[in-house]
């Protein structure tokens, strides 16, 4: 069974910046697609980035030019750097690694940014 453990939530001041890492560990099959997803309160989890083994990457539009996510393959971790924050960007940010019969999830981290 594949586990997520996810660092770096936190609290951040309106244009700072920071960074989340979520490493996995355990029986991963291919693990070609990790990324990031966030909720706020009362809306649906939506999807932030992500990046597959061959380092594709896709970004909600809302990020773009200020969100990058990376990944080491050896490692098994994928990182959100996030700069610029704003308000909006407020949220659970929970990790996800795609595998072909399961997604794995990580239990989340709580990013809040302050005005």
């Amino acid at each position: 069974q594949v586990q997520l453990v996810e660092s770096g939530g936190g609290l951040v001041q309106a244009g700072g910046s920071l960074r989340l890492s979520c490493a996995a560990s355990g029986s991963i099959f291919s693990g070609n697609v990790m990324g990031w997803y966030r909720q706020a309160p009362g809306k649906q989890r939506e999807l932030v980035a992500s990046i597959t083994r061959a380092g594709s990457t896709n970004y909600a539009d809302s990020v773009k030019g200020r969100f990058t996510i990376s990944r080491d393959n050896a490692e098994n971790t994928v990182y959100l750097h996030m700069n610029n924050m704003k308000p909006d960007d407020t949220a659970v940010y929970y990790c996800k690694l795609q595998d072909p019969w399961t997604d794995y999830w990580g239990q989340g981290t709580q990013v809040t940014v302050s005005s």
